[in-house]
């Protein structure tokens, strides 16, 4: 494989993370042993929040007049291609029972979580769509209870869009609580009396951690870093779009990977002379975000065949990928590794993260490898069941019982022993003894 790099980053997704385990766990350790008054401690001291974490009615109502009405009808319009992709997705999803050998009955069934809790960034911007994104899955899937969090927006608490987006969406209980005391009150069912089944939504790199110490005791959607893109270009790609895609990307915070792989130099070096002017038509602070992740994590490629690209692009497993290439269809067979796919000029990674109905939390630092993004699924429960005739135990019991000895597995071989000595006591069968 030929692979050039026109700019190499001097920073990977891995690079500078500062060991925030300890801190975490002992946050989250003082959370469960002293409850709601510990989390309202760290509300006040990290965010200055002194009222009370339950949002209420009035508050959402508030919340809404607030808003302009076109502000509104964009949320809605977001919730509904939203919705209408998670239930595309649910539609899907199938239960099934199916006969494997006679008088042996297996099954599919599809059961959702009872409790999610879903965390909605807050703090640089208000994440509006997170909170589409989130809770309108977990309601398409059928959990039962949806708690969201999100930091209190100064003094006023949850910023007014949000609170508007996670009502519509569906939470029952929406708190005034983020960081790791909002992800440990939903895990532990603080202040709403429902514990987490799961905990999904981005955040910063202590949310992160609260979620991945919290994994096992409660599902989560993912290990999720900063947010990623990567843009395959050819020579038929615009270098001002690229550009501009490139850097709306990395005005999320100054540790953003982007990334460029193209089959062209002479366009790759286009779109390496134009990024500093599309961070340039930004304001402040994303302009500022955007120029160190650009000069630390900004990197561009270039190879000789559209399978070389296709390679290298699997090897980064980005989170957000673009392909600004002729035969859009080819790429779309070829390529296997990504959180979400963006085919041809017309579509943008923006648009997926705001409204265009497929969700935008997603895998990052290689974790497409093995898994996609939030969706319906990672809120049901796929369980299996089984029943059978007696006469079906001439068959398994006797199989069973002989796998189980060569196993050494003794009790379960008896198992199949006693059943086959009550239906059939007439009978002799070779159980591996």
């Amino acid at each position: 494989m030929s692979e050039t790099y026109l700019k190499k980053a001097a920073k990977t997704p891995q690079t500078g993370q500062d060991d925030t385990n300890d801190l975490v766990r002992n946050m989250l350790r003082e959370i469960e042993t002293e409850g709601e008054a510990k989390a309202l401690e760290y509300a006040r001291k990290l965010d200055g929040w002194e009222r009370e974490v339950v949002v209420t009615r009035e508050e959402i109502d508030q919340a809404e007049v607030l808003l302009s009405e076109r502000t509104k009808e964009d949320i809605r319009f977001a919730h509904a291609r939203v919705k209408a992709f998670a239930e595309a997705q649910l539609a899907s999803m199938s239960e099934f029972e199916t006969e494997l050998s006679p008088g042996l009955i297996c099954g599919q069934r599809l059961i959702p979580v009872n409790a999610a809790g879903c965390y909605v960034p807050g703090g640089r911007y208000a994440h509006i769509a997170s909170a589409i994104m989130s809770i309108t899955t977990a309601r398409v899937a059928g959990v039962t209870h949806v708690t969201a969090c999100s930091p209190p927006h100064g003094k006023e608490g949850v910023h007014p869009a949000i609170l508007y987006a996670a009502s519509y969406a569906g939470a029952d209980t929406i708190l005034h609580l983020g960081g790791v005391q909002g992800v440990a009150a939903m895990a532990f069912g603080l202040f709403t009396g429902q514990a987490a089944d799961i905990l999904v939504g981005p955040g910063n790199r202590f949310v992160a951690e609260a979620k991945r110490i919290l994994f096992g005791r409660v599902g989560i959607d993912m290990f999720a870093g900063p947010t990623e893109i990567l843009v395959i270009a050819d020579e038929s790609a615009d270098p001002d779009i690229v550009a501009c895609d490139l850097a709306s990307q990395a005005e999320h915070g100054p540790d953003s990977p982007a990334w460029l792989i193209s089959t062209s130099e002479a366009l790759a070096r286009e779109v390496i002379a134009r990024v500093p002017d599309a961070i340039a038509r930004l304001a402040e602070p994303n302009r500022s975000a955007a120029t160190s992740a650009w000069r630390d994590y900004g990197e561009v490629i270039v190879v000789d065949t559209r399978e070389e690209a296709v390679a290298a692009s699997d090897r980064y497993a980005c989170e957000h990928l673009e392909v600004h290439c002729q035969d859009l269809d080819w790429w779309l067979a070829h390529l296997r590794n990504y959180g979400s796919l963006f085919l041809g000029e017309e579509t943008t990674v923006s648009y997926g993260d705001k409204c265009s109905g497929t969700n935008h939390i997603l895998p990052t630092k290689g974790a497409a490898r093995y898994t996609g993004g939030l969706s319906v699924s990672k809120f049901i429960k796929v369980l299996t069941y089984q029943r059978m005739t007696r006469e079906a135990n001439r068959e398994i019991g006797a199989v069973t019982a002989r796998i189980s000895r060569y196993e050494g597995m003794e009790g379960h071989a008896r198992s199949g022993d006693d059943r086959l000595g009550k239906y059939f006591p007439d009978e002799s069968f070779d159980l591996g003894l």
